[in-house]
């Protein structure tokens, strides 16, 4: 019967995925079938019905529309420019600078936007013409800007964190904010350090020194886009407000900076822009809604614990079921978008990791950087195709070289999953976590 439950649950959901029903319909179908097995029909209904409703009812949530919402007035607010050019006085003289550029304006746009996809299109959009002129493959700088834009989803602030927080029973936000700086910083320097091998080979020109005039001058220009990170991370370190809270006063922020200070939106763009918040909220609270209810079922059936005996009758190692964990993940990420991954994997995973005395903390870290890398593979890494549609080049076309950096991505996975300091130092120096 158990076996029974787990391949109705599992085998009705990728069915409806490979039929092309929506993901959260798929979810919330099939996890009233699983959940028939055991209720009548009205009951069943009910139950799920409930927990779709009370899986939504959490004040934590009310900071995912509000990030969305600062997110699209940046996008809109002539940011990526201004951080592009920040970014090439830090790495305009070393080999490959724009690839390097690159890196590092995805690594502060995505950090500010809390979002991989819009990362990709408003920074890749900029640097790959930049690039074309100064003789880069079109192939290699899309595989640079897709590897790199996934790294705003570890620095925060992160609206994957925000959902693992939630489906992970209450972790703390604000330590998994700090607990991705430096994974999120890995992530960079990994990437970059294949970007500096692979340009010195090639022979990828270095970008000219700046003076000093230029460097104040794009400093300068670009600290009131950085505040942003100063103002959320410093208020939530501090105590003076919470994850959410610091969420409403992004978006105050950012529409001071947009609309005032940088003058790049008007007031008459706002409602679409608002209009293009509410729809993006509204797909991912339905996925959440929908998973609250399949994480529901799964408990129900104990499929948790089904697994569980699974992994632990291959092997009690710590270490050798760390790595089939993070196997499947990096498997289930090729095939799922991020969002629902997290939201069907969390509530299977995070218990076998707790009773191997891994922290929360590490393992939602560990759980995001995993699926970072999914999003840049094919078949349907959203980052891989917006990465591709910019750089105007075909995914079969940049497929080899992303290899060397899925090689790095999955080195620093490694280190972020068999090294906890790397997640947990800075929760436990600024929060006593």
């Amino acid at each position: 019967m158990e076996w029974q439950v787990l391949i109705v649950l599992f085998g009705s959901f990728f069915i409806f995925l490979g039929i092309g029903v929506p993901i959260s319909f798929a979810i919330g179908i099939s996890s009233l079938f699983t959940v028939l097995l055991s209720l009548p029909f009205e009951p069943a209904i009910a139950v799920i019905s409930q927990k779709m409703a009370s899986g939504l009812d959490s004040f934590a949530l009310l900071a995912i529309p509000f990030f969305i919402l600062a997110g699209n007035i940046m996008n809109q607010g002539g940011i990526a420019m201004r951080l592009i050019m920040f970014a090439k006085v830090l790495g305009g003289r070393l080999p490959g600078s724009l690839a390097h550029v690159n890196i590092i304006a995805n690594m502060m746009f995505g950090a500010i936007s809390g979002s991989a996809v819009a990362s990709a299109a408003a920074v890749g959009g900029t640097m790959a013409p930049l690039q074309k002129k100064e003789g880069y493959d079109p192939a290699y700088s899309a595989a640079v800007n897709i590897t790199s834009c996934p790294t705003g989803l570890l620095i925060p602030p992160s609206n994957t964190f925000i959902v693992y927080s939630l489906i992970s029973g209450g972790t703390s936000i604000g330590a998994l904010f700090l607990a991705g700086y430096i994974p999120g910083l890995l992530m960079g320097l990994g990437l970059m350090t294949v970007a500096g091998i692979i340009a010195k080979r090639r022979n990828y020109p270095v970008d000219q020194r700046s003076s000093l005039s230029q460097v104040l001058t794009t400093t300068w220009r670009a600290l009131p886009s950085l505040g942003l990170i100063a103002v959320i991370m410093g208020g939530i370190i501090g105590g003076i407000f919470t994850a959410t809270e610091a969420s409403a006063i992004a978006v105050v922020y950012t529409l001071l900076l947009a609309v005032v200070f940088y003058r790049e939106v008007s007031l008459r763009q706002l409602p679409k822009i608002i209009l293009e918040s509410v729809v993006t909220t509204s797909i991912v609270l339905l996925l959440i809604g929908a998973s609250m209810g399949m994480s529901w079922a799964m408990a129900n059936a104990d499929i948790p614990y089904m697994i569980s005996d699974a992994l632990l009758a291959v092997s009690e190692n710590p270490i050798i079921i760390l790595l089939i964990i993070n196997l499947i993940l990096l498997i289930v990420g090729i095939f799922m978008d991020m969002t629902p991954a997290l939201l069907i994997f969390t509530p299977i995973f995070l218990p076998i990791a707790m009773d191997l005395g891994m922290d929360p903390v590490h393992f939602g870290v560990m759980m995001t950087f995993n699926l970072c890398i999914g999003i840049c593979t094919p078949p349907v890494g959203s980052a891989l195709f917006i990465g591709c549609s910019v750089g105007k080049v075909k995914i079969d076309k940049v497929v080899k070289p992303l290899l060397p950096f899925y090689a790095v991505l999955v080195i620093a996975l490694m280190l972020v999953t068999f090294i906890p300091k790397l997640s947990l130092a800075l929760p436990q120096y600024f929060l006593g976590y």
